[in-house]
């Protein structure tokens, strides 16, 4: 198989791989957006009187049962997520560093390097993923806390409550709001990349002791980031550069391969154009 089909493979394996694991946290996510649905209905069924606050009670201890699910589910996606999905992205891009080498795969062992390598990623990731759904779960309390007062006063105004508490979106920093969908395929992407990639260089650097790599990236993509005037495609990089920017953004599609013609060359600046 030629390098570049092999790139394409890998390619095509971390797309179905981003897919899935967007389409199981996506699903856990739906948890928390179906009980902010029941819970405005149910709310906006009660009519003032004497049974009021019962039905309000029973209509936020369902919510609050829903609440407690989504927590579980999130918890157990990230932690199957960091335990075994991104060991396999990293081992992926492992193989795929050595097939390229044309070295067999079947000699690759999970080294303490390489497993502390990919432990540090996977806490770093399993810590973002938490964070995100901690985030969640104090503005899912915070929807809760302004139904209820909504359901105790005059009015109630789901539309109003939709909107000032959109527990579908995913707020980052400026109040900028996105989609559960497309805030879980940016970060898994890049989670997914990064991690396959830096697979790769550590196997280019402890498995078959290169010192550089070539970069395979968008036209336009910087090194650092996207923005980075330092462009990446078609240019050597160091092993230890390019395991300093195994990725430059989400969605990325930076892939490493390895230069067995250089082994052993140290006069090459990192960055030079092929």
């Amino acid at each position: 198989m030629s390098t570049p089909t092999r790139t394409r493979t890998l390619r095509a394996r971390l797309v179905r791989f981003i897919e899935d694991a967007t389409g199981r946290i996506t699903a856990a996510w739906r948890i928390l957006t179906t009980a902010q649905e029941r819970l405005l209905a149910a709310l906006a069924r009660i009519r003032p009187g004497r049974g009021a606050t019962a039905a309000i009670r029973t209509a936020t201890g369902v919510f609050q049962r829903q609440l407690a699910s989504f927590d579980r589910a999130v918890t157990a996606f990230a932690e199957r997520w960091a335990s075994q999905d991104l060991p396999l992205a990293y081992r992926e891009g492992a193989f795929t560093m050595l097939e390229n080498a044309d070295r067999p795969t079947s000699r690759w062992a999970w080294t303490r390097r390489h497993q502390e390598a990919v432990t540090a990623l996977s806490a770093q990731y399993y810590s973002d993923l938490m964070s995100r759904l901690q985030e969640a779960l104090r503005r899912a309390r915070a929807f809760l806390r302004a139904a209820q007062d909504a359901a105790r006063g005059v009015t109630f105004d789901p539309d109003q409550l939709r909107a000032e508490h959109p527990l579908d979106r995913v707020i980052y920093a400026g109040d900028h709001r996105h989609p559960v969908h497309a805030w879980a395929e940016a970060a898994l992407s890049w989670q997914t990349v990064a991690t396959a990639n830096a697979g790769a260089a550590r196997t280019a650097l402890d498995d078959l002791n290169i010192s550089y790599l070539e970069v395979r990236d968008g036209s336009g993509c910087g090194w650092s980031e996207h923005n980075d005037p330092d462009l990446a495609d078609r240019t050597l990089r160091t092993v230890q550069d390019a395991l300093a920017h195994p990725a430059a953004h989400p969605r990325c599609i930076r892939e490493f391969l390895p230069r067995m013609d250089l082994v052993g060359r140290t006069d090459i600046e990192s960055g030079a154009l092929l």
